[in-house]
Protein backbone atom coordinates (compact mmCIF):
# COMPACT_ATOMS: atom_id res chain seq x y z
CA UNK A 1 0.00 0.00 0.00
CA UNK A 2 1.20 3.48 -0.78
CA UNK A 3 2.11 5.70 2.13
CA UNK A 4 -0.27 8.41 0.93
CA UNK A 5 -3.22 6.01 1.12
CA UNK A 6 -2.14 4.72 4.50
CA UNK A 7 -2.02 8.29 5.80
CA UNK A 8 -5.54 8.87 4.47
CA UNK A 9 -6.75 5.76 6.30
CA UNK A 10 -5.14 6.89 9.55
CA UNK A 11 -6.72 10.34 9.17
CA UNK A 12 -10.12 8.82 8.38
CA UNK A 13 -10.10 6.51 11.40
CA UNK A 14 -8.91 9.28 13.70
CA UNK A 15 -11.62 11.56 12.31
CA UNK A 16 -14.31 8.97 12.96
CA UNK A 17 -13.13 8.46 16.55
CA UNK A 18 -13.00 12.24 17.06
CA UNK A 19 -16.52 12.64 15.63
CA UNK A 20 -17.79 9.97 18.00
CA UNK A 21 -16.39 11.98 20.91
CA UNK A 22 -18.03 15.17 19.64
CA UNK A 23 -21.38 13.39 19.45
CA UNK A 24 -20.92 12.02 22.97
CA UNK A 25 -20.10 15.44 24.38
CA UNK A 26 -23.02 17.19 22.69
CA UNK A 27 -25.81 14.62 22.54
CA UNK A 28 -25.48 12.09 25.34
CA UNK A 29 -26.62 13.49 28.70
CA UNK A 30 -24.51 12.87 31.78
CA UNK A 31 -21.20 12.34 30.00
CA UNK A 32 -18.11 13.77 31.70
CA UNK A 33 -17.11 16.42 29.17
CA UNK A 34 -13.62 16.76 30.63
CA UNK A 35 -12.93 13.06 30.02
CA UNK A 36 -14.27 13.39 26.48
CA UNK A 37 -11.95 16.36 25.90
CA UNK A 38 -8.97 14.37 27.20
CA UNK A 39 -9.89 11.49 24.92
CA UNK A 40 -10.14 13.86 21.93
CA UNK A 41 -6.63 15.12 22.69
CA UNK A 42 -5.40 11.51 22.90
CA UNK A 43 -6.94 10.79 19.48
CA UNK A 44 -5.13 13.78 17.96
CA UNK A 45 -1.82 12.68 19.51
CA UNK A 46 -2.34 9.16 18.18
CA UNK A 47 -3.02 10.54 14.72
CA UNK A 48 0.12 12.70 14.79
CA UNK A 49 2.25 9.81 16.04
CA UNK A 50 1.16 7.37 13.35
CA UNK A 51 1.33 9.88 10.51
CA UNK A 52 4.87 10.71 11.63
CA UNK A 53 5.75 7.00 11.72
CA UNK A 54 4.51 6.59 8.15
CA UNK A 55 6.65 9.52 7.03
CA UNK A 56 9.78 8.03 8.59
CA UNK A 57 9.82 4.43 7.39
CA UNK A 58 12.77 2.37 8.57
CA UNK A 59 15.03 1.49 5.65
CA UNK A 60 15.99 -2.14 5.23
CA UNK A 61 13.11 -3.77 7.06
CA UNK A 62 10.11 -2.18 5.40
CA UNK A 63 7.88 -5.25 5.63
CA UNK A 64 8.58 -5.67 9.36
CA UNK A 65 8.11 -1.94 9.92
CA UNK A 66 4.62 -1.93 8.41
CA UNK A 67 3.64 -5.13 10.17
CA UNK A 68 4.59 -3.57 13.52
CA UNK A 69 2.87 -0.34 12.45
CA UNK A 70 -0.42 -2.10 11.73
CA UNK A 71 -0.27 -4.06 14.99
CA UNK A 72 0.46 -0.93 17.04
CA UNK A 73 -2.19 1.12 15.23
CA UNK A 74 -4.88 -1.53 15.71
CA UNK A 75 -4.04 -1.86 19.40
CA UNK A 76 -4.20 1.92 19.86
CA UNK A 77 -7.52 2.20 18.01
CA UNK A 78 -9.00 -0.67 20.03
CA UNK A 79 -7.92 1.01 23.26
CA UNK A 80 -9.50 4.31 22.19
CA UNK A 81 -12.73 2.56 21.21
CA UNK A 82 -12.85 0.90 24.63
CA UNK A 83 -12.35 4.27 26.31
CA UNK A 84 -15.12 5.82 24.21
CA UNK A 85 -17.53 2.98 25.03
CA UNK A 86 -16.76 3.34 28.75
CA UNK A 87 -17.87 6.99 28.67
CA UNK A 88 -21.53 6.08 27.96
Amino acid sequence: MKRRLLKKQVNYIAGELFAECVVLANVVPGVDVQKVDELMVAILHMQDEFISRISHTQPGNVKGFYKAFRTDFQAQVDALIDQISNLH
